[in-house]
């Protein structure tokens, strides 16, 4: 198995550096394929603006027109994030408005699941909204392979992950549960360097055909289904440099975790099983009090399935 991932790593692993933008420009032409840029966002006034002015800025222009639409979708910002990215350039679409007959769940992958009926790109990117010192190689770089290899599908970003000063010290449910839980039981996935990292593109021929987990575990489950979808060869990765951006306390990890376990069981044994829940402890006045979690483990289903989008792309 240790030979196969090396063989992996020396023929789908890239850097940004790779491929220029000329000549992405030209294989996107030469193609006719056209490029989505989504970015889930929850109270993120702070950063989103930014992330779409430089996609607008470096990707959207008549000398680079490499990425045709920019949107953000909204899963219920009590901030201005809706108002902040709209006047950066964005279309702003709301995650209760798109496919309304289907109550929305909270939690990132219900956003990135309806993100397909309001886009229209032959090739999906997705973009975290809370990254700092933002740059657009992060989604010229992970649409390229896309755009330049017919039989790569799906491209994760790979960085380095600074935790405030630490170098490499980010990504700590990745460490301590992703990676493990991969090298465990999908070994061939073991080569990803961010495999819970939230920037990363595919064909929409694929994501149409995925189940979506409505919460954290939501990037796992993809990049387990598209292995088992495609195969490893359709699998890929490009180097971006670095990526910062907000930490979450150690609870909100926890909760990652769990998630992140519970599509990965669901995936080894599809059972239905009782829905789980978590137990953390904050300190109270009386000494430590329990809180107990639900842990996001409902999916949405391929959204083929969905009469909607069926008659969308008919149109």
């Amino acid at each position: 198995m240790l030979e196969e991932v090396e063989s992996w790593l020396g023929r789908r692993s890239w850097s940004v550096s790779d491929r220029t933008l000329p000549q992405l420009i030209a294989a996107k032409r030469a193609s006719g394929r056209t490029v989505s840029v989504v970015l889930p966002a929850l109270n993120e006034e702070e950063t989103v603006g930014e992330i779409v002015s430089v996609i607008r800025r470096e990707l959207m222009t008549e000398a680079v027109p490499l990425v045709d639409e920019v949107v953000v979708v909204d899963s219920g910002s009590t901030d201005r994030t809706s108002e902040v990215a709209a006047a950066a350039g964005a279309r702003v679409e709301h995650r209760d408005t798109i496919l309304p007959r289907i109550p929305a769940r909270p939690g990132k992958g219900e956003v990135l699941w309806r993100s397909l009926l309001v886009t229209s790109g032959d090739i999906v990117c997705f973009v975290d909204a809370d990254l700092k010192e933002f740059s657009a190689d992060f989604v010229s770089g992970i649409v390229g392979p896309l755009l330049t290899d017919p039989d790569v599908d799906f491209v994760k970003a790979m960085y380095d992950r600074p935790l405030g000063e630490a170098a490499g010290q980010g990504g700590r449910v990745t460490e301590l549960m992703a990676r493990p839980v991969l090298n465990l039981h999908w070994p061939q996935l073991a080569g990803f360097v961010q495999p819970l990292g939230g920037e990363y593109a595919a064909r929409r021929s694929l994501l149409e055909r995925l189940p979506f987990p409505v919460g954290y575990g939501v990037e796992l489950g993809l990049l387990v289904d598209a292995l088992h979808t495609v195969g490893l060869d359709a699998l890929a990765q490009v180097d971006v440099g670095v990526r910062k951006h907000r930490h979450q306390d150690g609870q909100a990890l926890g909760r990652m975790a769990a998630a992140i376990y519970r599509t990965a069981q669901l995936r080894l044994a599809r059972g239905h099983l009782v829905r789980p829940v978590l137990t953390q402890f904050e300190r109270g006045a009386d000494g430590f009090e329990p809180r107990v979690h639900s842990v996001d483990t409902e999916e949405r289903p391929p959204m083929t399935e969905i009469s909607e989008y069926a008659e969308r792309r008919v149109a």
